[in-house]
């Protein structure tokens, strides 16, 4: 990548794009719900026809079909047949982020798991980090850091022997319900704003005492607000925006970010188009930031991160397939869901960097762009996982 490659046109300085340069290479920068690090736009046209032309026996099976394209390419990656893989990390600057578990069954777990456990086998600069040294010395070593994740508990049922054995694999982040209603708890989607339940009271417990973080994103804001007050380690939402700026189901009211502050944990704003400001298609880096901006008003910088959350490791036509078909039934509302749009300014994630050059030109201070970009985000890690 050139020097000016991606770079959003803050209007800064020589001396402030020097500042945030620096910033940028020597921090930790975390990205807590991290789907790349590659994107349609990093994937190579011919890739991409490949990926299409093995996925069209499938296209009777509409969960098969939409699936199989981000599979495609995580195992082409492994096998180390996508030299972007590793390129769009290390141009990012990420220093850790997550790799992200399907629990929504069983089966999935154990597929998720060696699909996961294959990109650390394979490769020997990303490391699994299950403590806060992990990723400092990742950083030092110049590795990249891998954080096992999940964003639903569907597949766990109410085995929390399960639980324990994802937790031994090295799940340190899980969030308590995707959009609907579980054994657990109620999501944003949910109609009745049910809360925590019985068992998910028992489950959180659980979460505390073996070290997983509880994150409560898709969460509806009776969970959320429950979630805080049982837990007793930090409570986080890794990717959601504010509800007053974008009145969006899945952003969230200040009574939640106030709560979820309290329990020292930290807010990631993300950086989806549909979620953050009202045109989709004319969404620009600027708004990701006025949801930090409102943040950092509200509850004070130390409770502020980023999880973008976007873009995907997929390819265009798939991502258009997903939201004409897929979207709708995980509890999206109709034309609303992931596609082909991105944020102006992280159309890839090795313009990354324009998090930091962004809050430079607002005027933060080097400690505080330092704690938004990921310092925050350790400190929970170390506080919860050690």
């Amino acid at each position: 990548m050139n020097s000016t490659e991606g770079l959003y046109p803050f209007s800064l300085t020589p001396e402030q794009e020097e500042r945030a340069r620096e910033l940028h290479e020597s921090s930790i920068i975390i990205d807590l719900l991290f789907q790349g690090p590659l994107s349609p736009k990093a994937i190579p046209d011919a890739v991409s026809e490949s990926i299409r032309e093995a996925c069209e026996p499938y296209k009777e099976d509409s969960w098969t079909y939409s699936a199989m394209p981000s599979k495609i390419i995580h195992d082409m990656a492994a096998r180390g047949e996508i030299a972007e893989f590793k390129e769009e990390w290390y141009r990012s600057g990420i220093t850790a982020g997550n790799r992200q578990l399907d629990v929504s069954s069983v089966e999935k777990i154990l597929i998720s798991m060696g699909d996961i456990q294959r990109q650390f086998d394979a490769n020997d600069w990303l490391v699994k980090a299950v403590t806060a040294e992990q990723i400092r010395a990742a950083k030092a070593n110049g590795l990249k850091a891998g954080i096992v994740t999940a964003q639903e508990t569907d597949g766990l049922g109410k085995n929390l022997e399960l639980l324990e054995a994802m937790y031994n694999f090295g799940l340190r982040v899980l969030q308590l319900t995707y959009n609907n209603q579980n054994y657990i708890a109620s999501g944003c989607m949910e109609e009745a704003n049910g809360g925590v339940s019985k068992f998910g009271m028992r489950f959180i417990s659980k979460m505390n005492e073996l070290g997983i973080i509880v994150d409560t994103s898709h969460c509806g804001k009776q969970t959320t607000l429950d979630a805080c007050r049982l837990s007793t380690a930090p409570v986080i939402a890794s990717h959601t925006g504010v509800e007053a700026i974008f009145n969006h189901k899945r952003c969230k009211s200040d009574e939640e970010f106030q709560a979820i502050a309290a329990t020292g944990g930290v807010i990631g704003v993300f950086a989806m188009p549909w979620f953050v400001h009202g045109d989709p298609k004319d969404t620009t880096i600027e708004h990701v930031l006025d949801h930090m901006d409102y943040l950092v008003r509200l509850v004070g910088v130390d409770h502020v991160g980023i999880g973008t959350d976007w873009p995907m490791s997929d390819v265009a036509w798939s991502l258009v397939y997903f939201k004409e078909h897929i979207a709708p039934r995980i509890g999206f509302a109709k034309g609303d869901g992931p596609s082909t749009e991105t944020v102006k300014g992280l159309e890839k994630y090795s313009y990354f960097i324009n998090f930091t050059r962004g809050l430079v030109a607002r005027g933060y201070s080097d400690e505080d762009v330092r704690k938004m970009i990921g310092g925050n985000w350790l400190r929970v890690f170390e506080a919860v996982c050690g």
